[in-house]
């Protein structure tokens, strides 16, 4: 393939969220993903193994009072995906919530949070193929665990490499195994509390008040439960980055985001619903492996079977997605004049190769790692990307308002095809809610050292920008002074 150097057009004009429209719209990039992918792979990105095996984590922790963290969180991350449907219908890009802080904040700010992200990025491509090459080790012991994620790596590169539509395609189904998945365990569980399935003898929703109450755990249980489910929601934006690349993206992404409220209410509030109720929050096995406990619960043959493949499907989904978004961010970080020209390259069939081939060469490291230490590169991976999400959702919160009133003062507010609900009051409320889990997150040991570890990371790449940034000034000043 022959590569051509894609180049950034800026228009001048401006768009209906007060930025500039076509700033960053990169030329190259085939907007040939369809709808029903991009529809498709919105509601996969809110069904990951945060949803299959963190449920599990939550309840122990909170027991049925787990809903409440689950309904918080849910309301959280339908905020920030409307405020960031908002700004992606608006202003499609391939540097997404990255660029509209640019236009927002400024160079700095935005560049910033386009490297934080694909830092934590890069890292959860190498965690998800990690945990699904772990656990096909665990189904398939004469496979070693090195030799599955490297297979895993090489297939969802290629996939990758092949072009958006394929890509948008292979996405499409992976989400839809998913969603079949949970739709069939719905149907179990709801024919369990109903009494409906001979093999199991039902208990109504008792479980949901007994052993010690809806809230065993009290406040303190929920907000634990909070802190761990608010990172299951982690990989919807994925939505925003992909609207670059999609047709017609002012009215599908809006399609998308418009659906995420009832999907995340029957997907993850009807699952764990199901299971808190079904079983005692009590139960080791449903803390360890919620969906396999219920259905093992009901006597469901293959109940095991069927969930490990359906746990690595999940984790394949969201590298493959990761992937994507990574490679797509430092496209736009290059183009932006923050990353290398070289990543800013197209190949003949409209995919950023180098892009692609740097966001997942870290993934290709912990190959080597898993042949070495397979027992402790998961826990030291999903450690380094903790709460990286909340310093991305508050920038995301904060652009949108500044943003919107940019729009509001240039009176193009009224042609937003995508508008957050109950502006400006809603969008500080999602800040609140940001601010308490970080304070929540400060009294918990293990999240204030993720806390405190991202505060220093992202205050180094900030730091970073800045000196390049100003270097960049200083020698554009000099080039102008010469003859």
């Amino acid at each position: 393939m022959t590569d051509t150097l894609a180049t950034a057009t800026t228009t001048g004009a401006q768009g209906p969220a007060g930025t500039t429209t076509g700033a960053q719209s990169i030329a190259g990039l085939h907007r040939a993903m369809r709808p029903r992918q991009l529809v498709m792979m919105s509601l996969g990105g809110a069904i990951g193994a945060g949803l299959f095996v963190g449920s599990g984590a939550g309840i122990a922790v909170a027991g049925p009072a787990i809903l409440i963290s689950f309904l918080v969180a849910a309301v959280l991350v339908v905020f920030v995906m409307r405020m960031m449907g908002e700004m992606a219908a608006a202003n499609p890009a391939s540097g997404a919530f990255s660029e509209h802080t640019e236009n927002a904040l400024g160079p700095v700010a935005g560049r910033t949070i386009g490297w934080l992200y694909w830092v934590q990025v890069i890292i959860v491509i190498a965690a998800e193929a990690t945990g699904a090459a772990a656990i096909t080790a665990v189904a398939l012991p004469g496979i070693p665990q090195w030799a599955s994620a490297l297979f895993y790596m090489v297939v969802l590169t290629g996939v990758n490499l092949v072009g958006v539509r394929r890509f948008g395609e292979v996405e499409f189904w992976f989400a839809a195994i998913k969603i079949v998945a949970i739709l069939g365990f719905l149907v179990i569980g709801v024919a369990m509390i109903a009494g409906w399935m001979p093999t199991f003898e039902t208990t109504g929703f008792a479980n949901l008040t007994a052993h010690g109450g809806f809230a065993p755990t009290g406040i303190a249980g929920i907000a634990a439960g909070l802190l761990i489910v608010v990172f299951a929601f982690g990989g919807t934006e994925i939505i925003a980055i992909a609207a670059a690349e999609t047709a017609d993206p002012r009215r599908n992404v809006g399609r998308a985001v418009r659906t995420l409220v009832w999907r995340i209410l029957v997907f993850y509030i009807g699952s764990v619903l199901v299971m808190v109720t079904i079983l005692p929050w009590t139960s080791e096995d449903l803390a360890t492996g919620p969906f396999v406990a219920v259905l093992e619960a009901g006597a469901v043959p293959g109940a095991a079977a069927v969930m490990t493949v359906i746990v690595v499907v999940a984790l394949l989904s969201s590298l493959n997605a990761m992937l994507f978004s990574a490679s797509r961010m430092i496209f736009s970080l290059s183009h932006r004049g923050s990353a290398h020209p070289v990543f800013g390259r197209l190949s003949s069939n409209g995919v950023p190769r180098n892009a692609v081939l740097a966001s997942v060469a870290f993934g290709f490291v912990t190959v080597g790692l898993n042949y070495l230490y397979p027992d402790r590169v998961l826990p030291l991976l999903l450690n380094a990307v903790g709460s990286t999400i909340l310093v991305l959702w508050t920038f995301v919160a904060v652009s949108h308002i500044v943003l919107r009133r940019r729009a509001r003062r240039n009176g193009s507010e009224d042609a937003l095809p995508l508008k957050m609900w109950g502006f400006p009051y809603l969008s500080y409320a999602t800040l609140g809610l940001l601010a308490g889990i970080a304070v929540l997150a400060l009294f918990d040991p293990a999240a204030r050292t993720q806390l405190l570890a991202t505060g220093a990371l992202t205050a180094a790449i900030a730091g970073t920008c800045t000196v390049l940034a100003r270097r960049r000034a200083a020698a554009e000043t000099v080039q102008g002074r010469q003859p």
